[in-house]
């Protein structure tokens, strides 16, 4: 039997549709367009590709997104001074920080300044945590793309054996605890991890994210098993070997599988927060009218 290909590019052409119509419905309703705010540091040539290829996908859907475009002298209390000050600006429904960072700032302190309700890439511990607990809150894109493929293509991973080979806080982790909530049993591997081939034999899913060429090896694996290859490596190579495909019963190809989600989420994560504060607002407005006319039935 012929492995399914889990094909990102259509279900990031899907999930941006829907995303378009809920921007036009967001605007037509509110007279404005949801405003991600995009910051990056420096002159890397492949961070300052990626902002240009989301900012023409925010052009696509009709989400307003403001790059802002720092030199690499910036010191971290000058990045966090605009992260607060991003943070208090009720216009701007999402923050993203284009990383990785210059190693003169620190990063994980300025992702853990953005506001949860503005992490729309979940790099922020407490989005972390809470996504961990089930609680209401943006996991980061690429794992969340990763969870819409397997949605998309009625994969169901209840009672499954899912492996994840990586440990990253923005996507080994967060994949890991996602594919827990959805009742996956999960063993999270690493390239030290001994026995590493021993255990990935025993899994239904296997979710590669190392940022290793071709460290996932076919006889590493069971006939019928499900690949998400997460990595991407120079020369559009992944992270599991293209020979494995052959006993897959689906996988993601690299290029064309999980990284058109990425941006597709992103997108996604930021018109949520804003009609998500657009309810905090008409709730706020509503218990104020509540306690204006409470207030003058006891005048």
């Amino acid at each position: 039997m012929e492995a399914k290909i889990l094909n990102g590019k259509v279900v990031s052409k899907e999930l941006e549709e829907s995303v378009r119509n809920r921007v036009s419905e967001y605007v037509e309703k509110y007279g404005k367009a949801p405003i991600l705010a995009t910051i990056i540091v420096g002159e890397d040539p492949g961070s300052k590709m990626y902002v240009k290829m989301k900012s023409k996908a925010c052009d696509r859907v009709g989400i307003d997104n403001r790059v802002i475009a720092l030199d690499d002298t910036i010191t971290t209390e000058g990045l966090l001074s605009l992260i607060d000050e991003l943070n208090n600006n009720e216009d701007i429904d999402g923050i993203l920080i284009q990383h990785p960072l210059p190693r003169t700032i620190d990063e994980k302190l300025c992702f853990d300044e953005i506001a949860l309700e503005k992490d729309i890439d979940g790099v922020n511990s407490k989005s972390f945590g809470a996504v961990t607990m089930g609680q209401d809150a943006f996991a980061s894109a690429t794992p969340s793309g990763i969870m819409e493929i397997l949605k998309y293509y009625d994969i169901d991973v209840s009672g499954k054996h899912a492996v994840v080979v990586g440990r990253s806080p923005i996507l080994g982790k967060p994949v890991s605890m996602l594919l827990l909530n959805s009742d996956a049993t999960v063993t999270i591997c690493h390239t030290k991890t001994k026995n590493i081939a021993e255990i990935l034999k025993t899994a239904d899913i296997v979710v590669a994210a190392c940022g290793s060429p071709e460290f996932v090896q076919k006889d590493w694996l069971k006939e019928g098993v499900v690949i998400v290859d997460a990595g991407y490596n120079k020369g559009n190579i992944g992270d599991v070997s293209k020979e494995a495909y052959e006993i897959a019963s689906a996988y993601t190809p690299v290029p064309g599988g999980v990284g058109p989600m990425t941006i597709a989420e992103t997108l996604e994560h930021t018109i949520t927060s804003a009609e998500k504060k657009q309810k905090r607002i008409e709730e706020d407005k509503k218990k104020v009218k509540t306690i204006s006319v409470i207030v003058r039935a006891n005048s």
